[in-house]
Order: structure tokens, then C-alpha cells, then sequence
């Protein structure tokens, strides 16, 4: 399994992903015998909280289009009754109107064809079915992370690709309203969420961001002695800006809601 997946899940899952899935399973309505999908399930942080929150008699579909994440996510969480699939997003394998939740979490940014992946949404949606999705707010208004970037694009002459903002990219809510109402919704709402990412201390925030995030490959690639230098210039921000023991600083996502 990639070290990356797994960093991923030890690191990112606790100090980003697990708040806002446990905001968006408080905003989870379903009945029994409902069935839900879950779109880029990942290592399964979110999965557990739908399972959790919806009635044993529901059925649990989550997907992903990554192999590596979903084998994380079925280690974890064997013991529960989860169906687990391999699926795009831009092509869901569901005939109309057959179900009744959608969730996806953090995963639509990645998406090529937004439109065409929001249309697969709203048509396999039954009548009255919840779509619930997140996605993250500009950089700027995720700290840790913004103060980690900030630092490491000064060792970088040239800008960064595009593909280096894709986590951020759908931050605009009247974007996100536009996807939905193109797809057929017309019933929907779109919040600016604020929660808290919490590390035990600063040192370990800025260990995980500099060795997960991407930026920090490029930089590898020209001086890896520049690593260690940026991990302690992260570390003393991170503890000025928001505590050493713990680290508590404030992020923010966008939590969408339609009904069809």
C-alpha cells in the first residue's frame, strides 16, 4: 500500500476530514430500508459516521475511484455492513431514481467533468432523495495549511501548477449553486461551515503537512535538505500562530445541501 495513502489517513483523516464528518452525519435524514452511496469514500472517515447514523436496515454503498484508499477503509471497517465499490464519479453504475442519500465529502474538487458528475447525481437520486456534499473553503481560510504553503512556495521559484489548488478549488458557493441548479435541483442550501483541526502538538502539524502535502515533493526534487529547514520554520509558526501543545487552529468548508 502507497505511503501516501496511508500518511493520509494517520495524518489528514484526524486533523481535517473526521470534524466535518461528523458535522455532516448530524445533517444525514433517512429512513429504514433506504439506500445510501457514498462518493470518494477514501479511507473511510465519513463511512463510519453514515454507518453509524442511519438505520441498520439501510444499505451503505461506498465507493471510490481509488483502489489503495477503499483497501484502507475495508481494513478498518470490516465489521461493518458496507458495500464496497470501485466507482467514477462521472458515471455511476445506478439506474434512475434508485437512491435515496448521496454523500460525498472532499472529493468533487478532483472531479474533471463537474457537470456531468452532478447530473449522475440528480439522476439516480429518488424523488425527495438528500444529496449532501463538502468542499473546501479558500486557503487562506485553512490556517494550518495556509501557513505551511506559505512558507514552502518561498523556496520555490516558479509558480505552482494549477493541479497544486485543486483541494481549493470549489470555494465559491455561487459556482457550487450553478452545478446543482444545471444538474435539476432546485432545493438546496450552501453554508460556509467553520470547525477546528486539532493536533496533539505543532511539532507533529507540521511533520504531517510537510511530509504529505505535495508542494513538499517538488521541493525534494531540488534540495532535500530544504525539508527538515521548512518543517522547523512551519513548526515555530504553527505554535506562535495557534498553540504548540495542542495545536488548534481554525479551517473552514462548504457544506451543500440539495434535495431533489
Amino acid at each position: 500500500m502507497k505511503k501516501a495513502v496511508i500518511h493520509y489517513d494517520q495524518f489528514f483523516g484526524p486533523l481535517y476530514f473526521e470534524p466535518y464528518a461528523i458535522e455532516v452525519a448530524k445533517r444525514i435524514e433517512i429512513t429504514p430500508n433506504s439506500i445510501v452511496l457514498e462518493i470518494a469514500a477514501g479511507t473511510g472517515r465519513v463511512t463510519r459516521h453514515i454507518r453509524d447514523c442511519i438505520p441498520q436496515s439501510a444499505k451503505l454503498i461506498a465507493s471510490d475511484i481509488s483502489e489503495d484508499m477503499l483497501a484502507i477503509a475495508k481494513k478498518k471497517l470490516s465489521n461493518l455492513d458496507i458495500d464496497w465499490q470501485i466507482i467514477d464519479a462521472k458515471k455511476l453504475p445506478f439506474s434512475d431514481k434508485s437512491i435515496d442519500l448521496i454523500v460525498c465529502c472532499f472529493g468533487y474538487m478532483f472531479v474533471p467533468d463537474k457537470p456531468k458528475a452532478f447530473e449522475e447525481v440528480y439522476r439516480v437520486l429518488k424523488s425527495g432523495g438528500q444529496f449532501l456534499l463538502t468542499t473546501w473553503d479558500k486557503l487562506e481560510n485553512n490556517t494550518a495549511s495556509f501557513t505551511s504553503r506559505s512558507i514552502a512556495k518561498k523556496y520555490l521559484e516558479e509558480p505552482l501548477p494549477d493541479s497544486y489548488n485543486l483541494a481549493t478549488s470549489m470555494s465559491d458557493k455561487t459556482v457550487i449553486k450553478s452545478l446543482l441548479k444545471d444538474a435539476g435541483f432546485t432545493k438546496m442550501s450552501i453554508e460556509q461551515v467553520e470547525l477546528l483541526s486539532v493536533s496533539r502538538t505543532a511539532k507533529e502539524a507540521a511533520y504531517g503537512l510537510v511530509e504529505g502535502g505535495l508542494i513538499y515533493d517538488e521541493i525534494k526534487k531540488r534540495n532535500p535538505a530544504w525539508i527538515n529547514e521548512i518543517r522547523v520554520k512551519v513548526e515555530k509558526e504553527l505554535a506562535e500562530k495557534f498553540g504548540a501543545a495542542p495545536m488548534v487552529a481554525p479551517m473552514s468548508a462548504i457544506i451543500s445541501e440539495a434535495r431533489k
